[in-house]
């Protein structure tokens, strides 16, 4: 009987058949195996875009006397080489200092600064807790960063409890041409995942502090959020190999507005016929056909014809 009763009670503990839990050890290494391949930074063989990552409003991390999670984000970018990675926030700051002494001649000549070297943005990332919905009157909805979380984001409402050493983050990404809100993945993880050896090598060698990201290596709850922002990351690039390798091509193309008075023809030559007449700030919305100086375009009313590209600007 003593022997039934531990093995159902390992049977229990790793939520096995107690057919399948003869020797008893095939359940716990299955599942060790699972959290260490979970834990294993993703790596890419090609880029994904151009990615700024930035903080979320509320500054949360600083009561759990941890780095910024924007900072923990941007080493796993880094290790995985899924993306490019765009400084906005320091390093900005400092480099627009040197671009700001460049315009102002003092550096000296040949230095090679100056407009429209700055890689732009294809996506802005926002790492974030779910919290709990305090107006869904008891249904377990949950809101992070001001937007209702439909479907399975509801389960894992509760941000992080230090008590139960539990974790549950998301992570926001907008593309920066449309504005559209393309991936949202959450991580969970507990302290049961690192007594699992859920966390392999993720937290040797120091590269989260160096990094600017401290005390997610060296504390049990920055571990777990760690973690939990981990499982959000390999989510977050399992969504991005389902969208367009190229963020700019796949975007409607950039406004143009007329500079000079011009018309509208039905091809790509002024002999054509005349759409319609175009005054100076009319905008319009290149089609991506192109003929030499020629662009075809559309205006706000749907016409579309052919416009030559000497009588417009880019909208900005």
């Amino acid at each position: 009987m003593n022997r039934l009763n531990a093995v159902r009670a390992a049977a229990s503990a790793c939520a096995c058949s107690i057919v399948l839990l003869a020797p008893g050890l095939a359940c716990a290494t299955a599942q060790e195996d699972r959290s260490k391949q979970e834990a294993e930074i993703p790596k890419c063989e090609k880029k994904y875009g151009a990615l700024a990552v930035v903080e979320p409003q509320q500054q949360w991390w600083v009561q759990y006397n941890l780095g910024s999670p924007a900072a923990l984000i941007k080493v796993y970018v880094q290790k995985s080489g899924c993306f490019t990675l765009v400084d906005r926030g320091k390093g900005m700051q400092a480099a627009q200092a040197e671009r700001a002494l460049a315009s102002s001649g003092e550096l000296r000549g040949g230095s090679n600064i100056g407009k429209g070297q700055v890689k732009a943005a294809d996506y802005v990332l926002v790492p974030d807790l779910v919290s709990q919905n305090k107006n869904a009157g008891g249904n377990r909805v949950g809101a992070a960063l001001g937007h209702f979380l439909p479907g399975a984001f509801g389960a894992v409402a509760g941000g992080i409890n230090i008590k139960k050493k539990t974790a549950d983050v998301v992570l926001t990404v907008t593309d920066v041409r449309s504005s559209e809100q393309l991936v949202m993945a959450e991580g969970h993880r507990t302290q049961t995942d690192l007594g699992w050896g859920a966390a392999g090598g993720l937290f040797t060698g120091g590269g989260f502090a160096a990094g600017g990201a401290s005390g997610y290596d060296n504390t049990e709850i920055g571990q777990v959020i760690a973690l939990a922002y981990l499982q959000a990351y390999i989510d977050m690039v399992h969504q991005f190999s389902q969208l367009p390798d190229n963020a700019s091509a796949a975007n409607e193309k950039q406004a143009v507005t007329m500079a000079k008075p011009g018309k509208m023809y039905t091809s790509a030559s002024d002999s054509s016929k005349v759409v319609r007449p175009l005054d100076p700030g009319m905008m319009l919305y290149p089609t991506g056909n192109k003929n030499g100086v020629w662009w075809e375009v559309e205006d706000e009313l749907g016409n579309k014809g052919w416009v030559s590209s000497i009588l417009f600007q880019l909208a900005k």
